[in-house]
């Protein structure tokens, strides 16, 4: 594993004078090292959905300093969009959601690569939008595009940090193939009351779950600290009330019981973090 690490990081960019600035703060945190900021720049991530929670966390994702976002999400912006989508500007509306994110992020960080899909999460995209991956962000308002992602992750490998958001209630796990349950494991059947465009939503509160949602991410990408594994965070605001769950693998779960990599596979190509702990 140690030489891994070392055959990895001797590929790992090098930060520009503005780059180092712009992370000086975070490199405050006991611990974080150039090391760390490092693997978050060579680094990328599919953003599966940039609206309330993922567009959340892709500003956090950005200003931390990844070095690439994938954003994948179909449609025009609407009026409707505005009260939660903070990539988006008034004056975009009716244009590609897509295309505002990035024009959004680049101004935020130009330092950030950022591909854009303006597509569905489909069988027929998924291994494209995965191809230059090291970790997936699952924020896509229906379980269709949800379980897709997840069955690709699992078969190729790839972490999936997996957020949704009703109301004032939501919740976060992480995904880390061969480690913990998967998506299917914990949600066999689609739950009907969080179908697409039929739940409410409060801004601030898909704004907060994105930020968690990064915060796993960098976690994960840069093996800073230990990542939330084999658990479930549910909260809601109404009552601010955080409750966390332990989570388990399915023995009959037709997704990741047959899984084909090894624990020491998994932990390569999850990003240098020793999931053994």
């Amino acid at each position: 594993m140690e030489s891994c690490i070392l055959e990895a990081e001797e590929m790992i960019p090098e930060l520009n004078p503005i780059e180092l600035e712009r992370c000086r703060r975070q490199m405050m945190l006991p611990d974080f090292t150039l090391e760390h900021q490092k693997r978050l720049k060579a680094s990328t991530a599919l953003i599966a959905g940039i609206g309330g929670l993922g567009g959340t966390a892709a500003v956090y994702l950005a200003v931390a300093g990844i070095g690439k976002m994938i954003f994948a999400h179909y449609g025009n912006l609407t009026i409707s969009n505005m009260n939660r989508q903070i990539l988006m500007k008034h004056d975009w509306i009716g244009k590609s959601r897509v295309a505002q994110g990035k024009k959004t992020i680049e101004e935020i960080n130009p330092d950030v690569e950022v591909e854009i899909y303006d597509e569905r999460i489909a069988e027929v995209n998924i291994d494209k939008l995965l191809n230059d991956a090291q970790i997936a962000l699952s924020a896509r308002p229906n379980f269709q595009e949800r379980r897709i992602l997840n069955n690709a992750c699992i078969r190729l490998g790839i972490p999936m940090t997996e957020a949704a958001m009703n109301g004032m209630e939501g919740y976060l796990f992480n995904i880390i193939p061969g480690i913990t349950p998967c998506l299917n494991c914990i949600y066999p059947e689609d739950n009907p009351e969080w179908e697409e465009r039929a739940f409410p939503v409060l801004g601030a509160v898909s704004g907060m779950l994105g930020c968690l949602m990064a915060i796993e991410a960098i976690k994960i990408l840069t093996g800073y600290r230990e990542p939330m594994l084999n658990r479930l965070l549910y909260f809601d605001t109404g009552r601010m009330e955080f409750k966390e769950f332990k989570t388990y693998k399915r023995d009959d779960c037709i997704i990741c019981k047959r899984l084909p990599f090894s624990k020491h596979q998994t932990q390569i190509l999850s990003g240098l973090y020793d999931y053994s702990c």
